[in-house]
């Protein structure tokens, strides 16, 4: 895919999405029946769309909720349900839904406090809190996040009792319910009006912050970080946790500069992504371009997507840091500065994550366990101990607590940014300087990511491939060493396929969320044979569709 030549650029008006009409779609149209493209489907973060294209809409909210009411009944799970909300315009509706549906139903809610925004790794952190110790009457949670996806895009996520992301087998149950209800007209669909919800008993307003924020020096040294009087900003990019730093800062006593305090449903404040769109990506240079035009204002700097759940960080030597790169140094540090985390505890990565997380924890002599795409894969490990670290290629990363016991068990992007701060502190290096020293210990990897326009048909097939349909045995000059269509770590699907020499790796996968696939691609020779990797990528998938028979 191009890139756009607006991109890092500001936003124009033009491009700026019309919030009322949006929120009148939301209302007004709904989803065609037998349109396998405009029903409720669950990807690796929930159900995503957007009103405009019948997608995400109020008949889908309504429905999911019903369905997730239900569900939680056929699994006695009684505890309170806590409910959090990012700031993309759809969110503010698809709550009012959401509360309307499961009040009626009965079940109880805790919601931020005048109807206040909620960050996703602060909804697993009160579900684990509050579930801690008991064994009956344990409590979810949802997110009403689309995570980084255009303003016009919506998104509804569950947490079930063990706080993190709903596994396949739980959503796939909500997810044909929910389509049922749709299929009849939403017969069967218990709601009350938001005002009955909010008199009644079942809908209980509270600050989530408090209780997060009380803790966090439990997970990060945030006294190492105060006491080197680090100079830090963030660009919370309008998101959901913007709020937070300056509470964080205040008890904390540390110097967070918020850069950019607008909290605007346009984000027409936001830089372009590389394909020219409004993305609040903070692992994309191109939608970071305004803080890393300050990177040398600050001794770290740092941003966070609308959910809060990823991370991007900036330097003064490297700007944004690649995540991978990131990634790699959080895991260096932590395992050789956490001691009282257990020895034989596991680094989590994703499959198409930077090998160069490999060979550091070949180094620290720890095992790796090596997963699908989707952080749903990490929750059992991180619940019982077993992984004291679990990150992904697209900014997303959570660790244990400085005991050795669960802090979350979902992506905190609030926890890596303080990090990046901890690690200055205790060193006198920033996370940049630390790569670097890692490269020069395992050579330096280029990696890259790209979309490639496929439909719907195409990404079913990629999805769904048996690794005997690749016949080549050689991937950019060198001999195709392993085909993999299952994670090591525990025998997953990935969705998709991944290819690897002795110097280089491609993966390719569908989006969940966008009509394109995705080519994941890393070399240890250099650019040329990163691009060769990319091309050859690209030619093998399309050999793929071609065997499938389908355009």
């Amino acid at each position: 895919m191009a890139l756009h030549p607006q991109a890092g650029k500001p936003a124009s008006k033009q491009q700026l999405v019309n919030v009322a009409r949006l929120i009148s779609a939301y209302y007004t149209n709904k989803p065609e029946k037998g349109n396998a493209t405009q029903a409720v489907a669950f990807g690796t973060s929930g159900h995503r769309g957007s009103a405009f294209l019948n997608t995400f809409t109020d008949t889908h909210i309504a429905a999911i909720c019903q369905a997730l009411a239900e569900f939680r009944l056929s699994q006695g799970t009684t505890g309170p349900l806590y409910m959090g909300m990012d700031t993309h315009a759809l969110s503010e509706s698809a709550f009012s839904t959401a509360v309307e549906v499961l009040a009626a139903n009965g079940v109880h809610l805790l919601v931020q406090e005048n109807r206040g925004y909620t960050p996703t790794p602060v909804i697993s952190h009160a579900i684990l809190n509050y579930n801690l110790d008991k064994t009956t009457a344990l409590a979810d949670g949802v997110v009403i996040t689309p995570s980084h996806n255009p303003p016009e895009d919506g998104g509804f996520k569950y947490n079930p009792p063990h706080g993190g992301p709903a596994d396949s087998d739980v959503t796939n149950i909500i997810q044909l319910r929910a389509n049922e209800l749709i299929a009849q007209d939403l017969k069967g669909v218990k709601r009350m009006s938001l005002v009955q919800a909010y008199a009644s008993e079942f809908v209980t307003e509270m600050d989530f912050a408090e209780n997060y924020i009380a803790q966090l020096d439990q997970v990060v040294d945030m006294q190492a970080i105060s006491k080197a009087g680090l100079s830090l900003g963030t660009d919370p990019l309008g998101g959901a946790g913007y709020a937070y730093w300056d509470k964080i800062a205040t008890r904390y006593n540390i110097k967070i500069d918020v850069v950019n305090r607008n909290v605007d449903q346009q984000f027409g404040f936001m830089r372009r992504d590389k394909d020219g769109k409004i993305r609040m990506d903070c692992s994309s240079p191109y939608a970071m371009a305004g803080l890393i035009d300050l990177k040398d204002k600050y001794d770290i700097a740092f941003g966070n997507d609308p959910d809060f759940d990823r991370h991007g960080i900036v330097t003064p030597q490297s700007g944004l840091m690649n995540p991978n790169h990131y990634l790699a140094v959080a895991i260096n540090y932590l395992f050789q500065h956490r001691p009282d985390w257990p020895q034989d505890i596991k680094v989590g990565k994703t499959l198409v994550s930077s090998s160069m997380i490999d060979r550091v924890v070949a180094s620290l002599g720890r095992e790796l366990a090596e997963m699908p795409v989707g952080f749903k894969w990490f929750v059992q490990g991180l619940l019982n101990g077993e992984i004291g670290f679990a990150g992904e290629e697209s900014a997303g990363g959570i660790f244990l607590r400085r005991n050795g016991q669960p802090w979350a068990t979902d992506k905190d992007g609030i926890i890596l940014c303080l990090l990046a701060a901890e690690i200055m502190a205790v060193t006198g290096k920033d996370p940049g300087e630390h790569y670097q020293e890692l490269t020069q210990r395992f050579a330096a990897p280029i990696y890259t990511r790209i979309d490639v326009a496929a439909n719907h048909q195409q990404k079913q097939v990629l999805s769904k491939m048996d690794k005997s349909v690749i016949t080549n045995t050689e991937l950019a000059g060198e001999p195709i060493l392993q085909i993999q269509t299952h994670a090591p770590g525990n025998n997953a699907a990935i969705g998709g396929v991944k290819v690897s020499t002795e110097n280089g790796w491609f993966a390719a996968r569908p989006s969940g969320t966008e009509d394109v696939y995705k080519i994941y691609a890393e070399s240890f020779n250099g650019q040329a044979h990163l691009d060769a990797l990319l091309q050859e990528a690209q030619a093998l998938v399309e050999q793929v569709f071609k065997m499938a028979d389908v355009k």
